[in-house]
């Protein structure tokens, strides 16, 4: 048992030949050491909230003021951060590459962006119609992303059926890899029919069975940004390959008209729901992700700036146990937003962006 140290001071009194008159009081301090028991808690996740996730990242090429904003705002955190230019499809940095190039993970919630167009794409709602969800309770498609409530993506799912979610998922780049020629990158995966776990519920509103790469997410989100265009994500390492660097289109997806409608969703998310951390001065769109893959624990954000001439897309994972959600990769996020308006980044003149006469259109699926 632990005791008060104040009950274990015991104090003596000794007088002293040379001045009997006079008493020094001698206190005895006690040596005995506060003891402590800890107790041994069980915790169900393997994978480390906290890491040096930049360990092995080779960071010639990258923008070097995005690259510390993105180091910075990820501090101690176990995960990486993606920043793509959606006008171009180029990565300006990539933490921990390692993460981002890999087999992927489940993409929770960051699902629910993908199943929103394919809905509206298919005339199924519109932005303003309500789904009933449970009881006498319904939701629109607003405060559907915005608060990102499962059971209303769940009944999109099964209204639109497999068949319908796969076409659309794969035309969005899920199952092919994200990057042109980018070493080592994995292409994810998407099931052939529907999870045995929910079914198609599940997968259109945890992402059941899906691997996603940061890279797919930034894709996608790099898509909204510019109004419709898949680019390929190119990652140039050397000054000469940014010189001559030339944008790759993948394909041009037929969305415009529905950005239009996803957007105030997006938006909602950081001004008022699951991605509030990542509020601030400019306009933010972003889905989060919050769930867990095995006994890792899984935070995703895919987000862009909807305001001023430079738009950046900024993707960020987190894994490790339970700090690691949605809402705390948005924190990240918004830091990367935030340091870069600190040092006017996003200033007009701030690199200039390639000529559209560059670009080279490829409309195919895979290459």
């Amino acid at each position: 048992m632990v005791g008060d140290l104040s009950a274990l001071t015991s104090t003596k009194k000794k007088k002293r030949k040379r001045a009997p008159a006079s008493a020094v009081t001698v206190t005895q301090v006690s040596t005995t050491r506060r003891v402590k028991h800890r107790r041994v808690r069980y915790s169900p996740w393997t994978e480390p909230t906290y890491s040096d996730s930049t360990a092995g990242d080779y960071v010639d090429g990258e923008d070097p003021m995005v690259r510390r904003a993105a180091v910075e705002a990820l501090g101690q955190y176990n995960g990486s951060v993606v920043v793509v230019n959606p006008a171009t499809g180029r990565i300006l940095t990539m933490v921990n590459q390692k993460l981002a190039l890999g087999s992927g993970f489940q993409p929770c919630s960051t699902i629910k962006v993908a199943v929103a167009l394919a809905a509206l794409q298919e005339k199924l709602v519109e932005r303003a119609t309500k789904i009933r969800l449970y009881g006498s309770r319904s939701m629109a498609m607003t405060d559907a992303l915005a608060h990102s409530n499962n059971y209303y993506f769940a009944n999109l799912g099964k209204q639109l059926g497999y068949e319908k979610v796969n076409y659309y998922a794969r035309l969005f780049g899920y199952g092919e890899t994200a990057g042109l020629d980018i070493p080592g990158e994995k292409p994810g995966h998407f099931p052939s029919a529907p999870p045995k776990n929910g079914g198609v519920g599940m997968l259109t509103s945890f992402g059941e069975e899906i691997s996603q790469t940061p890279l797919q997410l930034a894709a996608i989100m790099s898509a909204l940004a510019n109004g419709g265009t898949l680019y390929y994500l190119q990652y140039p390492r050397t000054q000469q390959e940014i010189d001559g660097f030339v944008p790759r289109v993948k394909r041009q997806l037929e969305i415009q008209d529905l950005i239009q409608e996803v957007k105030p969703g997006m938006q909602g998310a950081v001004e008022y729901g699951t991605a509030r951390r990542a509020r601030q001065e400019e306009t933010i769109m972003g889905k989060t992700g919050t769930c867990s893959e095995g006994r890792t624990h899984l935070g995703w954000f895919g987000s862009f700036n909807d305001a001023g001439p430079n738009k950046l897309v900024v993707v960020v994972l987190l894994t490790g146990g339970r700090p690691s959600i949605g809402p705390m990769a948005a924190g990240v996020a918004g830091d990367v937003y935030r340091h870069l308006a600190e040092q006017n980044f996003f200033a007009a003149n701030h690199n200039a962006m390639t000529p559209a006469a560059l670009v080279s259109t490829q409309i195919c699926c895979s290459r």
